[in-house]
């Protein structure tokens, strides 16, 4: 009896210290909130920027969640897009969404990320057999390139052709505001440079350029991207509300933490939701 009456003991104190290991909490402002409450709040909005740490499962995982029940929600009136997809590589990620160029043709010729087998190719498979949009939205990575080199200047030597996957000259960029000053004061003066904030402008830039030229009164637009180009609604948002001002933008961000339990203030108020990881997480690449 005595022996039995151990096990049970350990087997609860075991069940309850299992029951305590949280891979990750979602907040609101500074108070747990749930995947409900982010699903309820994108049901209602106009474009909703889902920003992930790159290698996160977790935020992989929710990111298709999100989509699955978003389309449920909206159906056609869902418009999907990427910061992974490159504005000139949109023609072949529509072959490939009509059946036009199979799945091995598709990932030979597009410039796709190193972790696009496990963490996208589930995204767009679904929009591919759901009919659902996704629009390439980010500058091809040559050109932004050559601004983190010679600055924006250099873009006005391009083709026409070469502009029309880049938003429209001249960028409206102040490098005393918002995320491009913190980005520059982070890498510090041995580092920092200018233009290197002017190429993560000119993403942000092209990135709330095609989202607009994809929307549609009416529709809900996904974005996804890193957690940088939008957190505190800065970067693309800021681009986008520059030209769009009266409309619902949800953010989401992703963040890691040694402690889970409470929100950490640096973390705080980066996005209308917090995903907030724990930092041993396993990465997907």
């Amino acid at each position: 009896m005595k022996n039995i009456v151990l096990i049970l003991l350990v087997f609860f104190s075991f069940n309850i210290m299992a029951q305590n290991k949280e891979p990750f909490k979602i907040y609101k402002d500074s108070t747990i909130s749930s995947y409900n409450a982010i699903l309820t709040s994108c049901k209602d909005a106009d474009f909703v920027f889902f920003g992930e740490d790159h290698d996160n499962p977790i935020a992989h995982w929710l990111e298709y969640e999100l989509l699955t029940d978003l389309y449920q929600v909206k159906k056609e009136e869902l418009i999907v897009g990427a910061e992974m997809f490159e504005a000139d590589n949109q023609l072949i990620l529509n072959e490939y969404l009509e059946d036009k160029i199979d799945d091995k043709k598709f990932q030979e010729e597009a410039r796709l990320w190193p972790n696009y087998k496990t963490d996208y190719k589930p995204l767009i498979k679904f929009c591919k057999d759901s009919s659902v949009q996704f629009v390439a939205t980010n500058i091809p990575r040559r050109y932004a390139s050559i601004v983190s080199k010679k600055g924006f200047e250099i873009l006005d030597s391009l083709s026409s052709e070469a502009k029309s996957y880049i938003a429209r000259l001249p960028i409206n960029y102040n490098d005393s505001v918002g995320c491009y000053k913190e980005m520059l004061v982070d890498m510090g003066k041995e580092h920092a440079t200018p233009n290197i904030a002017k190429a993560q402008a000119i993403k942000d830039a092209t990135m709330a350029y095609f989202i607009l030229k994809n929307y549609k009164k009416g529709n809900l637009f996904l974005h996804y991207n890193g957690s940088f180009h939008s957190d505190k609604h800065d970067g693309i948002v800021r681009y986008l509300i520059a030209e769009k001002k009266k409309v619902k933008v949800v953010v989401i961000t992703t963040v890691s933490q040694e402690d889970i339990s409470k929100i950490e203030d640096d973390n705080k108020n980066l996005g209308d939701f917090i995903i907030c990881v724990t930092e041993n997480m396993t990465r997907t690449y």
